[in-house]
């Protein structure tokens, strides 16, 4: 029997995985400040640039001895921008567990033709770190955005390394404790875990990083918006606030009022405290239910923002149409925005519960999804 819909709604009801949602309490007005019509090379487009590097420095703890950089194309440009950077000095080993990481083995394998070492995991695991060659440079997400699975921690990456680490970090940043001195290169897109505007990357480089770029060429041509230096020496200015090209002033604003939530809020321990507390409430109902589980196969490798959820019950005939009718109907009573699975992944849910998410609205989600499955078996049942 169907229960009857539940009497609590979730205050906000946007929770995909990218572009995220914002603070709480966002309004327009809070972009007041934003310099519209001026240029990014003026003096005031210039300071909020730099104002927002420094900013990340603080909120995500990077030492003080890595560049920060903006870069054009969200976090997809700036992978692609190390990629065809840093590639192709040493041997290299492709890592993959998701539709996106399996994107950077196209571009290195097709693209860049590297006869690179190819390593994957199905969804819902993730490459075993101890087997590894850390000697060559190891290209990988940490957290799968479509497969609800991240590394837990960086103890598998030696300190000692002679390749460089390329890590896609884009849902992570922010919700994640990320090791700096096990990392080369850390990528996001600031629409991703702090619900900022899209189209803008971050692109993280250490003193290893480079030194790589400073002492080798590529052997391929590089498009000018992947350009990190000229005359051998990096381009500096593009760490300091001097985009490669045109940023929207306005997103840049945006990113600055979210850094400055973040901060406010206590940093970056209090932004993975709030991402650990909503992922719990999903764990602990999914927990006593035995027609939902979490797709992430090992407990410790789930995810604590992209969550994704799979339905395990043997009345299902059709797992694809099932899953999409439950998103459907969730987003038809307004209390689940975006939130089936990537089109790639197994079928199923894809709940964010990044920092910007408030944990009572995750709270009142769960049961709605409970009812959204018990309507779609009576639904399906009727129809048989």
């Amino acid at each position: 029997m169907v229960k009857t819909t539940p009497a609590a709604r979730p205050a906000n009801p946007r929770f995909s995985s990218g572009p995220c949602t914002k603070i709480p309490g966002f309004s327009l007005d809070m972009l007041a400040d934003a310099p519209l019509g001026r240029s990014h090379r003026a003096a005031i487009g210039k300071a909020k640039l730099k104002e927002a590097i420094v900013l990340t420095r603080e909120v995500l703890g990077v030492p003080t001895d890595y560049r920060i950089g903006i870069v054009p194309a969200s976090d997809t440009g700036a992978v692609e921008m190390a990629m065809w950077s840093l590639l192709g000095a040493r041997p290299v080993e492709m890592l993959a567990w998701e539709s996106f990481g399996e994107g950077w083995v196209t571009d290195v394998v097709k693209q860049l033709k590297l006869d690179a070492t190819v390593k994957k995991a199905p969804y819902g695991q993730i490459v075993d770190f101890a087997t590894v060659d850390f000697d060559k440079d190891v290209v990988f997400t940490w957290n799968g955005t479509t497969s609800g699975v991240r590394v837990p921690d960086g103890d598998a990456i030696p300190a000692d390394r002679k390749g460089l680490t390329i890590c896609d970090a884009t849902s992570a940043a922010f919700a994640m404790d990320l090791p700096w001195d096990r990392l080369d290169v850390v990528t996001f897109s600031w629409q991703k875990a702090l619900g900022g505007e899209g189209g803008h990357g971050v692109l993280i480089l250490s003193p290893r990083a480079v030194e790589r770029l400073e002492t080798y060429t590529p052997a391929w041509p590089l498009p000018k918006i992947f350009r990190l230096t000229k005359g051998g020496k990096l381009i500096e200015g593009i760490f300091e606030g001097e985009t490669i090209n045109t940023p929207s002033m306005l997103c840049v604003e945006d990113y600055i009022v979210a850094l400055n939530w973040a901060r406010s809020m206590g940093g970056l321990k209090t932004l993975i405290a709030r991402a650990d507390a909503n992922a719990k409430v999903i764990a602990d109902f999914v927990a006593t239910r035995d027609w939902i589980a979490n797709l992430a196969a090992d407990p410790v490798t789930a995810s604590t923002t992209s969550i994704c959820l799979k339905f395990t019950d043997e009345r299902i005939r059709d797992g694809a149409a099932f899953a999409k009718a439950v998103a459907k109907r969730l987003e038809k009573e307004g209390v689940a925005l975006d939130a089936g699975a990537y089109r790639d992944a197994p079928p199923g849910l894809r709940i964010w519960c990044g920092s910007t998410v408030e944990v009572s609205d995750v709270h009142a989600l769960m049961p709605w999804i409970e009812w959204a499955f018990e309507s779609e078996i009576a639904a399906q049942a009727v129809a048989a």
